[in-house]
């Protein structure tokens, strides 16, 4: 096996086993981290990997996704020495899934379903598998989409809207104690009617944040530098002229 100067070897499949297997051995940091500690740089290099594609920026979605491919070495040392599974089994694995999932491709079906596919490799009840650690928007999207599946959905929007009205009075009227669990209810709500639209709540709230951000800085910006101090009437005069100043 041909090894290049830094030691590692040159294929590059195998130079990323070893490079995760040096730093396992020989970096004090490496060798302490389990999959409980490394989980949330995990989710946060995919976060950097969706900023690097919005801003179509190919230079930086390049590094983020090594960044990411990292953690998927990570996770696949740290069960390795645990005598669970390796990098290989990972890509096995992998391969076999994606086959299995495409039919009309590696087989003689002219379609697939893919979410029929996938239901049909859950062994739990109609909600099993959402993942836990998902963004609280984007899991309750997936758990009515799941739900909506079986037939447990609204007929129409009409049926959502109304739901998010009552919750909202629910909430309105709440005793302190359950204002928390009101608000996850309206929450919910809110979520489920703009499924029902065909509209995805994480990229809508993310957008909304976006476009506070841009706003209230430019207030800001309108205001001298700062909002502090300023009367709540002239506020929404700067939040107002921001506004009409985009259109």
């Amino acid at each position: 096996m041909s090894v290049s100067c830094d030691g590692l070897p040159q294929d590059r499949y195998t130079r990323l086993k070893a490079l995760m297997e040096r730093l396992r051995t020989d970096c004090p940091w490496d060798r302490t981290q389990t999959f409980e500690t490394i989980a949330p740089y995990t989710i946060e290099e995919a976060y950097e990997v969706k900023d690097a594609i919005d801003q179509s920026d190919m230079a930086a979605l390049k590094l983020e996704l090594g960044d990411l491919l990292f953690q998927v070495l990570f996770h696949a040392r740290i069960a390795s020495e645990a005598g669970a599974f390796d990098l290989d089994d990972v890509a096995d694995a992998l391969v076999e899934k994606m086959v299995r999932r495409h039919p009309h491709v590696f087989g003689d079906t002219e379609k697939a379903d893919w979410e029929e596919m996938k239901a049909a490799e859950r062994t739990g009840g109609t909600l099993d598998g959402v993942a836990l650690a998902l963004p609280a928007l984007m899991r309750a999207q997936k758990l009515q989409k799941r739900a909506a599946k079986v037939g447990f959905d609204w007929p129409d929007g009409d049926g959502a809207f109304d739901k998010i009205v009552e919750e909202a009075a629910e909430l309105r009227d709440a005793a302190p104690q359950d204002r928390h669990e009101e608000a996850g209810d309206l929450l919910f709500s809110v979520v489920n009617l703009v499924r029902k639209l065909g509209l995805n709540a994480e990229a809508a709230l993310r957008d909304a944040n976006a476009k506070f951000t841009r706003r209230f800085d430019a207030a800001e910006a309108r205001a001298g530098g700062s909002l502090d101090g300023l009367s709540l009437d002239a506020m929404e005069g700067h939040w107002q002229a921001v506004k009409r100043d985009e259109t």
